[in-house]
Order: C-alpha cells, then sequence, then structure tokens
C-alpha cells in the first residue's frame, strides 16, 4: 500500500528532479494576507510573487502546505464526519511556476506523475477546461491522448481561476478520477455532478490575466502557474477507496480514538470517531503554530473546533479528557514532515488537557440544558435562538456545536434569533460602556469593535504580518482618507504591534500600504481595538487597504528584556524578602524598567546584592520561557502571581520562566517564576542579556521602588561604570581592586586633616584676631563681638560654646566671612536669657549681612547673609538689641 508519506515524498522528489525548489510549509496564521483567518491553499504563500511584488532566487517551487478551512468564506467545519472528503486540515500539495513554464509543460509535468510514478489508470481520468481554452484542450488531446468525451468544457467560475475582484486571474483546468459505476454520481458539469463517482484530484491553474474593477481583463507579463492536489483524495484513491478516512493516516487516528474510549472504530460511534481524528490535526497544527484558544478571531476558532471533538469524546462515553492522549499518534504519522507537532508535542498535549478539563465542567450542565429544550420537541424542530444563545454564552457552546448535536436528532437552531439575542447583548454592552465614565468621544472605539470585531494581535509570534486598515481616525473622527503629514490613529483588523498594557509600553514601528506610510509612534487599547498612533509620512492612506506592518525590533527586544527581567525580579524579592512581597506596579520600557512593590522598610545592601544576583544566575541559565492559556482560577491555583490593579477576563497567558531544582511552582513544581501577563517576552531567558540594579528607594508609605536596566542599556552601565573605576585608579595611582581601599585611607586622613584645621582655627578665633579678647559693657550687658576669616558656619556654635565658658556672663556675636557669604551666630549665657534673646540679635545683624530672619533658641542661633562687607555695621545694630 502506498502510504500517505509515500505519496507527500513522491511528488516532491518528482518536482524536485524537474528543477523546482522545494519549499517548506509555510505557518497556517498568513504573514502575508489579512483577509485570510487561515491559510487555505498551497500559492498563498506565493502570492507576492504572483503579483511582482516580491522576488526570490527560484522561478519554480513546489510544496505540500498544510491548510485549515474552518472559519471565513472557507468553512467545512459542519460536515466534517459526515462526508468522505470534507476536513478542517488538509495537505495541499502544488507546483507552480513565477514567469517560467506555461500550460503545455503544467500538464505535461501532471500527466507524468499521475500515470507514471503514481501509476493511475489513464483509462479513469477525465479533465474539465475552461469552455473558450482551446489551447489546453489540445495539449490534453496530444500529450495524453484523451478523447474529447474526456475532456469537459465548463463554462463556469468553476474552472477560471480570481485571486479576488481584481488582480491575476485566469482559466484552470481539473482533473478527476472515476471511481466506479459502483458508486452514484456523474461527471463534472452533469446534473449528477455532487456524487462521489468523479473526484476532483488536481486543479491546474494558468494566471494569464489581470482583471481590473471596471471588469476588463489584459494579459499579465509574467504568465504563471498555480496547483493544487489533495494528499488525503489521492491517498484514498491509490489506497483503494474514495473514502478518506479509510487511509492509513485516518485510520491510524480513529484506531487511537477507539483505543482511548473504548468504543468500535468502525460501528454505529464512527462519525464521532472520524470527528475526532480530523480535529485532532487541525487543533494541533494550529496549536503548534501559536494559535490559542480564546473568545475571539482565530483562537475561538480553534476553541470550537476543540470543542467540537470534545463533545464527541463525550458522546463515545469519554470520562477524563481523551484529545491530549491521541497526539503522540499524530506526531508518529505526520512529525517527519511536520517538526513542528515534534517540537511542540508538549504543549498541544497539555493545551488541549487543559482545554477539555475546562470545557468538560460545563458540558454536561449544557448538554442537559440542550436535553430539556428539545424533549418536547419532534423530528425536524428548531430550538429557539434564545435558548442557543444562553448555551453559547453560559456554558461556551459555538452555535455550530449545538447545530452539530441537533443534527443528529434531526433538528435544527433558529439562527436569526440566535443573533438577535447576540444584537441585544452587544446593544446592552454599548450602553455599559457609555455609562462607564469614558469620554464621549472615546465611544469612537467601542463603535469600531461593534462594527469591524476587536484586533486581533499576532505579536507574540512574529513582529512583522500584514493587515487590513479597517478604520482611519483623524481628530477624533472617522475618515475615509488622511494625507501626507496628517496625525492619524489606525485600526486594523490584526497587528503584530504591541498596545500599551500591564506596565508594558506600546510598540513603534511602520504602517505601509500601496498609498502611504504611516510611522506609528504608540499603540494604544480601548474596547479591544488597538489604536495605531502616528503621522502619514508618504502619500495617502485609505481605509480597507492592505497593509505591511513593521515593528522596530531593536526597541520590541529592550522592551521585552525589560518585562522578562522584571519577572524575574518580582521572584527574586519574594526569595530576598518575603512572600509577603506584592506588586505594586511596574514600567517595561526601551532603556529601563522600574518595579514597586510593598515592603515596609529600606532594602539592605547585601539583599538587593542578592536579588541582582539570582537575576543574573537566571538569565545565565537561559531556560525556554513558555505561555499557556487557562482560566485565572486555575492559574492562581498553580500559583502564579497576577499584576496589581490589573482585569483579567474569562482566560489568562501564564509565562513561566526558569528551572529550579528545589520545590518550585507551576505545572511540573520546578517552575522558578510563574505570572499572568500578556505582554511579550524573550523565548530563552539568556536573550535578556544583563540585569544591572542601579537603585532601590521609597516610592510612597510602605512601597519600594526598584530602577533597573537590561541588555544593551545594563551594558553600557557597567562598561560607564568599570571605565570611571579605571580613571579614578589611575588618578589614585592604584589597582582598581585596591581603589576602596585607598579612597578610605584618603578620607581618614582627609578627616584627621579637617580636624587639625578646625582646631588651628578655633586657637585664632579664640587669640582675638585683631579685637579685643575682652567684653564690652553695652547699656549694663556684657557684650563680645568677632569676626572671623574662612571659619565654615559649622564650626561657629562651637566657637559660642568655647566663649561662653570664657566670659563666664556675656552676649557673644560671631561673624564669619567664608568666600564672600555671612554666616552669622549669636549665643547667650543663661543668666541673661531673661533680658536679651539669641534670636533677635541674631535676626539684626542678618538683615544687615544680606539675609533674612534667623533660627534658634534664646540661648543659642544662628543665621547666613549674602555679603560679609557690612560686618561692622552688622555688629552695630546687634548691639541696638541691647539697647545701645
Amino acid at each position: 500500500m502506498t502510504s500517505v508519506n509515500d505519496i507527500r515524498a513522491t511528488f516532491l522528489n518528482f518536482f524536485d528532479r524537474n528543477d523546482h525548489q522545494v519549499v517548506q510549509s509555510s505557518p497556517l496564521v498568513p504573514r502575508n494576507d489579512p483577509t485570510l483567518m487561515f491559510v487555505n491553499s498551497g500559492m498563498v504563500q506565493f502570492k507576492n510573487l504572483f503579483t511582482g511584488q516580491e522576488t526570490r532566487d527560484y522561478v519554480r517551487a513546489t510544496s505540500a502546505q498544510k491548510c485549515v478551512r474552518a472559519g471565513g468564506k472557507h468553512n467545512d467545519l459542519d460536515n466534517v464526519g459526515y462526508t468522505a472528503r470534507h476536513h478542517t486540515f488538509f495537505e495541499m500539495m502544488g507546483n507552480f511556476s513565477f514567469g517560467d513554464y506555461f500550460k503545455e509543460q503544467a500538464i505535461t509535468q501532471a500527466w507524468d506523475l499521475i500515470t507514471k510514478d503514481f501509476a493511475i489508470d489513464k483509462d479513469r481520468l477525465y479533465v474539465t477546461v475552461y469552455h473558450t481554452d482551446d489551447e489546453a484542450a489540445d495539449i490534453w488531446k496530444k500529450y495524453a491522448g484523451l478523447p474529447d468525451d474526456r475532456i469537459i468544457r465548463i463554462d463556469t467560475d468553476d474552472n477560471f481561476w480570481k485571486m479576488g475582484p481584481t488582480g491575476p486571474c485566469g482559466p484552470c483546468t481539473e482533473i478527476f478520477y472515476d471511481h466506479g459505476d459502483h458508486i452514484w454520481g456523474g461527471p463534472p458539469g452533469s446534473p449528477e455532478e455532487d456524487g462521489d463517482r468523479f473526484i476532483e484530484i488536481w486543479n491546474l491553474v494558468f494566471m494569464q490575466n489581470e482583471q481590473f474593477e471596471d471588469g476588463s481583463m489584459v494579459p499579465l507579463d509574467m504568465q504563471s502557474i498555480d496547483t493544487g492536489m489533495g494528499i488525503e483524495r489521492v491517498a484514498a484513491l491509490l489506497q483503494g477507496s474514495h473514502d478518506n478516512y479509510q487511509t492509513d493516516l485516518f485510520k491510524d487516528l480513529i484506531e487511537a480514538s477507539a483505543h482511548a474510549t473504548g468504543v468500535d472504530p468502525y460501528g454505529d460511534m464512527n462519525v464521532s470517531h472520524r470527528v475526532i481524528a480530523d480535529h485532532l490535526r487541525s487543533t494541533s497544527f494550529l496549536i503548534a503554530d501559536g494559535v490559542l484558544p480564546s473568545n475571539e478571531g482565530r483562537g475561538y476558532v480553534l476553541r470550537r473546533i476543540m470543542r467540537r471533538a470534545m463533545r464527541h469524546a463525550h458522546l463515545l462515553g469519554a470520562q477524563d479528557p481523551v484529545m491530549h492522549k491521541l497526539v503522540p499518534a499524530l506526531v508518529k504519522q505526520m512529525g517527519q514532515a511536520y517538526p513542528e507537532l515534534t517540537q511542540g508535542q508538549a504543549m498541544i498535549e497539555e493545551t488541549l488537557l487543559l482545554e477539555e478539563t475546562r470545557f468538560k465542567k460545563t458540558l454536561d450542565r449544557g448538554l442537559k440544558l440542550l436535553d430539556d429544550e428539545v424533549s418536547g420537541l419532534g423530528e425536524g424542530g428548531t430550538l429557539a435562538g434564545d435558548t442557543a444563545f444562553k448555551l453559547y454564552d453560559t456554558y461556551g457552546f459555538p452555535v455550530d456545536l449545538t447545530q452539530d448535536a441537533l443534527r443528529e436528532k434531526g433538528m435544527t437552531v433558529d439562527v436569526d434569533g440566535f443573533n438577535a439575542a447576540m444584537e441585544e447583548q452587544k446593544a446592552k454592552a454599548r450602553a455599559a460602556w457609555s455609562g462607564s465614565g469614558e469620554a464621549a468621544d472615546e465611544s469612537i472605539w467601542f463603535d469600531i469593535a461593534e462594527d469591524k470585531g476587536v484586533t486581533e494581535f499576532l505579536g507574540y509570534d512574529t513582529e512583522t504580518a500584514e493587515g487590513q486598515v479597517v478604520a482611519v481616525v483623524v481628530d477624533g473622527a472617522l475618515a475615509d482618507s488622511a494625507d501626507k503629514g496628517t496625525a492619524v490613529q489606525v485600526v486594523l483588523n490584526q497587528t503584530p504591534f504591541y498596545a500599551e498594557s500591564g506596565g508594558q509600553i506600546g510598540d513603534s514601528g511602520v504602517l505601509k500600504t500601496d498609498g502611504a506610510t504611516v510611522t506609528v509612534s504608540d499603540v494604544k487599547k480601548k474596547a479591544g481595538v488597538f489604536i495605531h498612533i502616528g503621522e502619514v509620512s508618504e502619500g495617502t492612506l485609505t481605509k480597507g487597504a492592505a497593509a505591511e506592518l513593521t515593528v522596530d525590533h531593536g526597541r520590541r527586544s529592550a522592551i521585552r528584556n525589560s518585562h522578562s527581567a522584571t519577572h524575574l525580579l518580582n521572584e527574586a524579592l519574594r526569595n530576598a524578602l518575603g512572600d509577603n512581597v506584592a506588586q505594586r506596579g511596574s514600567l517595561n520600557a526601551v532603556d529601563r524598567l522600574r518595579f514597586d512593590f510593598s515592603y515596609s522598610k529600606a532594602m539592605t545592601a547585601d539583599e538587593i546584592k542578592a536579588v541582582e544576583a539570582e537575576v543574573n544566575a537566571y538569565i545565565r541559565q537561559n531556560s525556554s520561557v513558555e505561555t499557556r492559556i487557562m482560566t485565572p482560577d486555575d492559574a492562581r491555583e498553580l500559583g502564579a502571581q497576577a499584576l496589581f490593579g490589573e482585569k483579567y477576563g474569562d482566560e489568562v497567558r501564564v509565562v513561566s520562566m526558569g528551572v529550579q531544582g528545589g520545590s518550585g511552582k507551576g505545572l511540573d513544581k520546578n517552575t522558578y517564576s510563574l505570572e499572568l501577563c500578556g505582554g511579550t517576552h524573550v523565548s530563552q531567558l539568556g536573550q535578556i542579556g544583563l540585569f544591572a540594579l542601579l537603585s532601590e528607594s521609597a516610592s510612597s508609605n510602605g512601597v519600594r521602588r526598584i530602577e533597573a536596566l537590561t541588555g544593551q542599556e545594563a551594558l553600557k552601565h557597567l562598561t560607564g561604570q568599570s571605565a570611571a573605576l579605571a580613571g579614578v585608579a589611575g588618578t589614585l595611582k592604584a589597582k582598581p581592586e585596591d581603589v576602596s581601599v585607598r579612597v578610605q585611607a584618603l578620607l581618614d586622613e582627609r578627616k584627621a586633616l579637617q580636624n587639625e584645621v578646625a582646631e588651628l582655627r578655633k586657637a585664632v578665633a579664640m587669640g582675638g584676631g585683631g579685637q579685643s579678647a575682652e567684653a564690652e559693657d553695652v547699656n549694663g550687658v556684657p557684650f563680645f563681638a568677632q569676626v572671623l576669616k574662612d571659619v565654615p558656619g559649622k564650626d561657629l556654635r562651637g566657637l559660642i560654646d568655647e566663649h561662653k565658658n570664657r566670659l563666664g556672663s556675656a552676649v557673644i556675636l560671631l561673624i564669619s566671612d567664608a568666600g564672600g557669604k555671612a554666616a552669622v551666630a549669636a549665643g547667650v549665657t543663661d543668666d541673661l536669657t531673661s533680658k536679651v534673646s539669641a534670636v533677635d540679635v541674631v535676626k539684626a545683624a542678618a538683615a544687615e549681612l544680606g539675609g533674612k530672619g534667623g533660627g534658634g533658641r534664646p540661648d543659642m542661633a544662628q543665621a547666613g547673609g549674602a555679603d560679609a562687607a557690612n560686618a561692622d555695621k552688622a555688629v552695630a545694630v546687634a548691639k541696638t538689641v541691647l539697647g545701645a
């Protein structure tokens, strides 16, 4: 039997021999087409090559592309499990020519591969061509020898391919296989064409025209080829079946499901096994490509697929989560061709387990409600729309899951009623927004969210992507366009730009459309929409345009370093100071991080040193940073720390960092840091580079603040410190490691000299300085005044005390001229304080010296002045206080 893996290898090897570049499958989340939910064909990753916007070093390519069709206009979800060929996930093999070969070589290669390498019976093959494409029909007739009755001309869009309303397009030819008259169905174009007898196995698209808005077409300068062959259909054919679920790959997955549930794989419940097998593939590949279950966008589509499979596991009687147990079987089948499955196996299993555990908590109650509501309905009955909405809103049942459950009972859902209930909820949400205290002009963001949906953030996995401009806001109002030089706020359907949140500042970068360039300086988030704030630097920005989005990589990296280091810092502080430490705010910026935490006293030097060392030790560990999605309650139960003041929804991102040998926290109990966080982080701790703790200080009562640097900024800081130390060492003629000892010796020497100088000044001052050493009588009060030179103000108090002891009873005034400025001190011995206050004496003297006020006690007071030149006048005025 030819296995699926053999078929894939045969296809790629054939075109490799024919000078095609073998190109790896692109991720399921398209980076170059904002209109697509998921990659749904092999040509998506080559779109810009076909349009001429991009060139590569090859003009021929071949690939096996993973695809998902479970949302948007390509949605096969409802049919999966009930038909032989519908899947949410499938592989599209294809070959491509970008302006190189065209129709003849495309057709001859296809015929050779099918009839020779795959050895498919040529007598069972039919082809279709566009009704005016005589060239393709002639090639089939001449090279393949097909008679006219097996070359079917089709005059509909089934055989005319378009990239969109405008752009490259052209006729196509499709190859069909006849499974035989024992299966109902007719050839393409016949009334019975929807049967399973004639199955399309390959489509060859001839991109030869460009279509314009007025409907006109002109030939393309670069004519190209785009083909697509579904590997599942070809596998069924080569393995003797028309049912894709009878192929080796699906049989293995179905039997794994049967083994896990104990239910016959091919009995009455075979549909449930098929659903589980199909959905296992799509969910696993989506998770491997970075999509995680959520209530919005791609994450919601993933959740719908997961929950549909989980309901079928419930129907099979599974009491415990099942889906995660099947991942090894999938990895065994497809891991070699798609190594991302092997690399992400642990993450896939964990995500499936958490989601199924969570859903099972509400599944029984939801199904009971559903059974109660339909118990009175007969076959053909319709479930009320508001009940379907309650299942969605309360129990997490997507409406298509409810439809799937009712389909088995021959019933339907009142979809219009469901939509009406959804609109009613939106109206209530709008009213709640209006009453929330938000500025009236900010209701524009709610309107955009309600009309266009919230922005999907792609920036956890990429810094470049394409998005579609869904709104342009100028001066607080919606606009259709904005010209060069205009300050704008731009909303897109998806973006790699992070919006300011949780202490992490918003990204900056560039937004480019065909007609404009916008320099994005910041990103904010309101009502779920990301607001790209910037200026149109070139051209005219128009609503609806496709945009290339590029985040400033250097800036994002620096911010990411700060944010990840903040998580490590938080845990290091808890280890050093105790579990009572709690985060009270943070800032994760380009050039620094700031972290506020509850603590009642200043940290010691040893504590600061220990915290800095611990953070750097985990950076050097360079372990992987892991992200999980779970409910806030489940996260806290695992010990995850929450950000102070942050509001959390039904589910949160839980970020784990570092591996410790002892008892830790988290799923494996060895996790160092586990926090609820929606920000961006490094993938390996070593990317942070370095952590430098600059300062620890008081922020407010009971809250301390740490300022720190990471990465290049930390290195610059430490390099600067090292250079400064080397400079000091050179000046001191000492080794850098001896600088502290040498500086301490100099400080001790300086202190001794200061003491010696003070004693000398004191001796000079007490010696009289040219003035009488005795007090004079002023209105019956002994008064002693002295003008000094270069005596610091702080030394005057000691001199006052010396004079008090020497004179016994006196009012003493000392004025010092220190560098042109004056210092004044007055003292009154205890026996005279009832008559004279030192404060009054100082104030009078200071006024003459250009000073204001003065303070102290009745027995001792001091003041300062701007100019000591009037010292003699100051002495004379001071005497007037004594009544002179």
